[in-house]
């Protein structure tokens, strides 16, 4: 018997054994009810029988077996819409695999007594098969990271939104117990840790942020204003000084800084940047920031002198979640908050692409790490 005509005739059969299976997979009580069980596996089959069905020249054939691109996968197929809601159901990735694996494994051993003796419409039907499970499974592992991904980064979202009220208790907590009519001496200091601290807290929270917004497929957004650079910069100093008020911090500027510029965003950027160098630098120079206007644009450069940044590691620096394989300063070892979450640098590249400028970083023994940020002047080449 022809695989396609197997599948269409035992269909309930091979789908009772998908039922008993996937009921393995979840909680023993309260029962599982067999829609949910069963999901979208009757569907899948069709559109397996469907492409068994289908002529398919070599060309087409030697194609399939490529796979697809995740940008290719039919998102709205019976096997895309089961690896959402398997998902959103609390399977793991490894679970989902294994019904697609158990299914395979059922309709090959429930076919066994009706397969004809093999000759090559056999070996094409069990080649065919083969192809459209994988393409099944595909689209099913596609959409669960997806989907996986959008929540996680919901969450993420969510919690740094609400982070941000108890952070405010923080911060004005340690201004109060900065006040010299407060407390102590001590009192002053324990204030001044608490405002560094929120500090660092409040950067970090930033980051979780921006990030969140650019994974949900926001982008960053930027309200562009006629704005000098000067005082974003001054702005970024004073905060980069409050996490770190060991380290000595300069900035030179020459030309004009002016241009159309979200400067809340940019400041956040250079904190990142000058946060990071802060944290690698060697305890015995300073952190400048430099920048210059020219015709066109406003350069800044951020640089420390510390640890040499492996050229493998300035491949990956901008990506989210990668933290530098070099080993913080002396001054961080000894306790000093870090904001890092790996995940300021890719802000920083984010937000010089949106005003649609350019970032990049040098590492050597002779001129340390500089980290360099372009920025041109028009409100044009911003990306919308």
């Amino acid at each position: 018997m022809k695989l396609s005509i197997f599948i269409t005739t035992h269909l309930q059969e091979i789908l009772f054994e998908w039922d008993v299976f996937a009921k393995t997979l979840f909680p023993t009580s309260p029962p599982t009810p067999s829609y949910i069980l069963r999901d979208h596996a009757g569907e899948i089959l069709q559109a397996i029988v469907k492409d068994l069905q289908t002529h398919q020249t070599p060309e087409e054939q030697a194609e399939k077996s490529k796979g697809q691109a995740n940008a290719d996968v039919n998102k709205k197929s019976a096997a895309a819409l089961h690896g959402t809601l398997r998902q959103s159901s609390g399977f793991t990735l490894t679970q989902l695999t294994a019904e697609y694996r158990a299914l395979r494994a059922t309709v090959f051993r429930l076919w066994l007594p009706h397969m004809a003796p093999l000759d090559q419409e056999i070996l094409r039907d069990i080649t065919r098969f083969n192809e459209a499970m994988d393409q099944a499974l595909a689209e099913s592992v596609v959409t669960y990271s997806e989907n996986a991904d959008r929540t996680r980064d919901t969450f993420l979202a969510i919690l740094g939104h609400d982070l941000r009220s108890p952070l405010s208790t923080l911060t004005m907590a340690g201004n109060y117990l900065m006040r010299p009519a407060v407390g102590t001496h001590n009192t002053q200091q324990m204030g001044a840790r608490v405002a560094r601290s929120a500090a660092n807290m409040r950067a970090m929270i930033n980051d979780l942020l921006e990030y969140a917004r650019t994974q949900l497929g926001g982008g960053i957004p930027l309200t562009l204003v006629p704005s000098n650079l000067l005082a974003v910069f001054q702005a970024a100093l004073d905060d980069a000084q409050a996490g770190y008020p060991d380290c000595p911090f300069a900035l030179e500027t020459t030309g004009d800084l002016s241009g159309f510029f979200d400067g809340v965003r940019l400041q956040q950027l250079f904190s990142n940047l000058l946060n990071n160098a802060a944290q690698y630098r060697s305890d015995t120079h300073p952190v400048t920031l430099s920048a210059w206007g020219d015709a066109d644009s406003v350069t800044a450069q951020v640089r420390n002198l510390g640890p040499v940044i492996p050229p493998h590691s300035l491949q990956a620096i901008f990506d989210p979640l990668v933290q530098l394989s070099v080993e913080p300063s002396q001054q961080e070892q000894e306790g000093a908050p870090s904001s890092s979450l790996g995940l300021g640098l890719f802000i920083a590249r984010e937000m010089a692409t949106a005003h649609g400028g350019s970032i990049m970083a040098e590492s050597s023994d002779i001129s340390g790490t500089v980290f360099t940020v372009k920025l041109p002047r028009s409100q044009t080449a911003a990306r919308d």
